[in-house]
C-alpha cells in the first residue's frame, strides 16, 4: 500500500456527469447528516421537550445515532445486491430509501402536537435513511474507483469526499441564513424542516441523472456463487481481518470528523457563541473538507497510500489537546475557526487515502459487500455513537476541551489498525 496501485482494465471509462452523478448522491445523504447534527438542539427540543436543556440534546443525539444501526443491514442488502445485480441498480436504490425516511422526517408532527408517537415515528424515519446511508457508500465508491482514469484510482475516490464537504458547505450556509431571518423559536419550531426540504428537493435530480450511468460490474467480474449467502460466507471465511481492519483504520477518522460536524453544537453549548457565528463553522469545515481531500487524492495516488493516511494522522494526535485547549482558553472566535480548519485539513488528507485504501482491500466481486459492511460497522460503532460520547464526556468532566482524550484514542486505534495492514493483498 506504500506506492500508487495501478488500475485494472475497465469495463466503463469515466466522465464528468459519472462524477456528478455519484457525488451528488453521496452530497445529498450527507446534507441530510450534517442538517441533523446542526440541527441536534432545536430538534431535541421539537421532539424531546425537557427542562434540562442535556436531556433534550442528548436524547436528540441518541436517536441520530439509532439511524446507524440500520446501517450494517443496508450494507449486507445492497452491498451483495451491488455485487450480485450491478452499482448503478443499488445506487439509485439507495436515493429511493433516503427520499422516504427525508420526506417523513419533515413531515412529522412534534411531541407537542402527537405526544410520544413523535419520537417514536422520528426513530423510525432516521431507520429508513439509515439502510440508505448503509447502502450508498459502498457501490459508489466502488463504481467511481472501478472507473478511474490509471493511477488516479485515490484522486477520483476523494470526490466521495469532496461531496460531504460541499454538502457541508451548503448545510452551513442554509443554517446561517435561517439564523439570519429567524427566530430562535422559529428555527425551533419549523425552520429544521426548511433545511431538510431543501435536501429532499434534489433527490429527485440525483436519481435522474444515476439512471443514466454506465455500469463497471460485468458479468465476468462476479463470484461463482453471488447469492447473498454465498457472498457473505467468502467474505467473513476469506476476508474478515480486513473487515476488522477496516472498522478500526475509520474509527479516528470518523470521530474526528463527526467531531468536526458538531462544531457547530459545540459552539453554542460550550462557547456560547451566537447562533450566526456558530452556524459558519459547519461552513468552514464543509469548505476545509472540498480542499483538503482532492490534495490527499493527489497526495495518495501520487506518494502512496499509507503515507497519506499516516503522517497526517500522527501530527493530528500531537495537536488535538493543545488545539482544543487554545480555543477554549482564549475564547476568540478567529482562534476557534483556525483551529478547526487545521483538524479539517489533517483529517482530509488523511480520509482521501483511507477511502482508497479500503476499496482496494477487497476483490471485485466481492468489492461492494467487503467495503460496504467495513464502512458500515466503522460508521456505526465509532460515528454513530460519537456525538453521545462526547456530549457525556462534557457533561461528566465540565471540561469543554475533555473531547480531546475520545479523539486522542480513536485516532491511535486508527494508526494501530494501518500497521496491521502492512501486508495485506492490494486489488
Amino acid at each position: 500500500m506504500d506506492a500508487a496501485v495501478k488500475a485494472p482494465e475497465k469495463s466503463h471509462t469515466i466522465t464528468k456527469g459519472d462524477v456528478a452523478a455519484v457525488a451528488i448522491g453521496n452530497a445529498v445523504e450527507f446534507y441530510d447528516f450534517i442538517v441533523y447534527t446542526t440541527f441536534a438542539f432545536m430538534i431535541g427540543k421539537t421532539f424531546f421537550p425537557s427542562d434540562n436543556e442535556f436531556v433534550s440534546l442528548m436524547s436528540s443525539v441518541s436517536t441520530f445515532g439509532i439511524g446507524f444501526i440500520a446501517r450494517p443491514l443496508g450494507a449486507i442488502l445492497i452491498g451483495t445486491y451491488a455485487d450480485k445485480v450491478g452499482r448503478k441498480p443499488a445506487m439509485i436504490l439507495t436515493m429511493l430509501l433516503m427520499a422516504i425516511g427525508t420526506a417523513g422526517l419533515i413531515l412529522l408532527p412534534g411531541y407537542e402536537q402527537i405526544g410520544i408517537a413523535a419520537p417514536i415515528l422520528l426513530v423510525i424515519a432516521r431507520l429508513a435513511q439509515g439502510l440508505a446511508w448503509g447502502g450508498e457508500a459502498g457501490p459508489a465508491t466502488t463504481f467511481i474507483m472501478e472507473a478511474a482514469p490509471e493511477g488516479k484510482r485515490a484522486f477520483y475516490a476523494s470526490w466521495q469526499i469532496v461531496a460531504q464537504g460541499a454538502a457541508a458547505i451548503t448545510a452551513g450556509l442554509v443554517g446561517y441564513i435561517l439564523s439570519l431571518y429567524l427566530t430562535h423559536q422559529q428555527q425551533t419550531d419549523w425552520g429544521w424542516r426548511i433545511a431538510f426540504g431543501l435536501g429532499l428537493c434534489i433527490l429527485p435530480i440525483a436519481i435522474l441523472m444515476r439512471r443514466h450511468l454506465g455500469e463497471t460490474l460485468k458479468l465476468e467480474d462476479k463470484a461463482e456463487n453471488n447469492s447473498t449467502k454465498g457472498l457473505l460466507k467468502e467474505i467473513f471465511e476469506h476476508h474478515s481481518a480486513l473487515i476488522f481492519i477496516g472498522i478500526f483504520v475509520l474509527s479516528g477518522s470518523t470521530v474526528t470528523q463527526y467531531f468536526l460536524n458538531y462544531t457547530t453544537t459545540y459552539a453554542l453549548t460550550e462557547l456560547h457563541y451566537g447562533e450566526n457565528f456558530a452556524m459558519l463553522a459547519t461552513f468552514v469545515v464543509g469548505l476545509g473538507v472540498v480542499i483538503f481531500a482532492l490534495i490527499g487524492g493527489y497526495c495518495a495516488d501520487r506518494f502512496g497510500r499509507r503515507i497519506t493516511i499516516v503522517a497526517p494522522r500522527i501530527i493530528l494526535l500531537v495537536i488535538l489537546w493543545p488545539g482544543l485547549y487554545l480555543v477554549n482558553q482564549f475564547n476568540s472566535i478567529w482562534v476557534f475557526f483556525g483551529v478547526i480548519t487545521i483538524f479539517t485539513a489533517l483529517q482530509n488528507i488523511s480520509g482521501a487515502g483511507i477511502v482508497i485504501f479500503l476499496c482496494e482491500c477487497f476483490p471485485k466481486r466481492l468489492r461492494a459487500t467487503g467495503f460496504s459492511i467495513s464502512y458500515a460497522l466503522g460508521i456505526s460503532l465509532f460515528g454513530g455513537t460519537a456525538q453521545i460520547v462526547v456530549t457525556w464526556i462534557l457533561e461528566l468532566t465540565g471540561n469543554p476541551a475533555s473531547p480531546a482524550f475520545y479523539l486522542i484514542f480513536t485516532n491511535i486505534l486508527c494508526l494501530g489498525a494501518v500497521f496491521l495492514s502492512r501486508n495485506k493483498k492490494v486489488h
